[in-house]
C-alpha cells in the first residue's frame, strides 16, 4: 500500500495532474467514482445500496458511482443533500442521474427523515458526505446525517475518508462515519492509519494520476 499523503500533498498532485499532465478533472472524479461502485458492488451482496452525497466533490464521486451502480443493474438510492450547493463536475453528474435507472431523492440535511427511512433497507450505505477538506468538527446540521447512518448499524463505505475524519489530526474533533471499509484515493490520506477503528478497510484506488513525474510535486 503506498504511503500516507497531507491534503495539501494531494492537492498537489491532483493540480499537477490536472494542469501538467493534462488530465481532466472530470476524468479523475470519474475514475474515483467507478472504484468505489466496483468495492460496493463486492460488498453489497445484490441488495440495495443506499448513496448519501453531500454538495461538494465528494458527493460527486458518490454520483458517478451510484450511475456505475445503476449501469450494471444494482438497486440503487441515491440521497443528494443541499444540492443546489452543487457546481462544476459533481453538479454535471448530479444533472445525470435522472436519466439513470435509480431512485434519487433531495433532501436538506437538516431533515434527515427521507434518509432514516432508507437506511434500514440498506445492504450497503456509501458515505460520500464529505471528503478530505474538512479542518474542524462536522458542525449541525450535517452532524445529524452522520449520526444517524452510525445509529443504523448497516455496513458503510466510505468514499475517500469516512466523512467527519479530518486528515492529519490525532483525534476526531466532532462526529465522523464509522465504515467497514474506505476506498481512498490514489493513497491514503495522513492520519487514517490511527484511526483504523473509523476507515475499516482501506483499499486504495488507482484513479490516474501518473505516479512517476508527481512523486513530489511542490505544493
Amino acid at each position: 500500500m503506498p504511503g500516507e499523503v497531507t491534503v495539501a500533498e494531494m492537492k498537489a498532485l491532483e493540480r499537477h495532474a490536472i494542469e501538467t499532465a493534462g488530465i481532466p478533472a472530470a476524468v479523475l472524479m470519474e475514475n474515483a467514482g467507478r472504484a468505489i461502485a466496483e468495492e460496493a458492488r463486492r460488498r453489497s451482496g445484490g441488495g440495495r445500496i443506499v448513496v448519501a452525497c453531500g454538495p461538494g466533490a465528494n458527493g460527486g464521486d458518490g454520483f458517478v458511482a451510484a450511475r456505475h451502480l445503476a449501469n450494471a443493474g444494482e438497486a440503487v438510492t441515491v440521497v443528494a443533500f443541499d444540492p443546489g450547493r452543487l457546481s462544476g463536475d459533481a453538479l454535471r453528474n448530479f444533472r445525470a442521474l435522472p436519466y439513470c435507472d435509480l431512485d434519487l431523492r433531495e433532501a436538506h440535511p437538516g431533515e434527515i427523515g427521507t434518509l432514516n427511512a432508507l437506511l434500514p433497507g440498506a445492504a450497503l450505505v456509501v458515505d460520500a458526505l464529505f471528503g478530505t477538506g474538512l479542518s474542524g468538527p462536522v458542525r449541525p446540521p450535517w452532524d445529524g446525517v452522520i449520526e444517524a447512518i452510525n445509529a443504523a448499524g448497516r455496513p458503510v463505505l466510505s468514499a475517500d475518508i469516512p466523512s467527519g475524519l479530518v486528515p492529519g489530526t490525532a483525534g476526531t474533533p466532532g462526529p465522523a462515519v464509522r465504515a467497514d471499509c474506505t476506498v481512498t484515493m490514489h493513497a491514503p490520506k495522513s492520519g487514517m492509519e490511527r484511526h483504523a477503528a473509523l476507515t475499516g478497510t482501506v483499499v486504495v484506488a488507482d484513479i490516474g494520476i501518473p505516479r512517476r513525474p508527481l512523486r513530489n510535486p511542490a505544493p
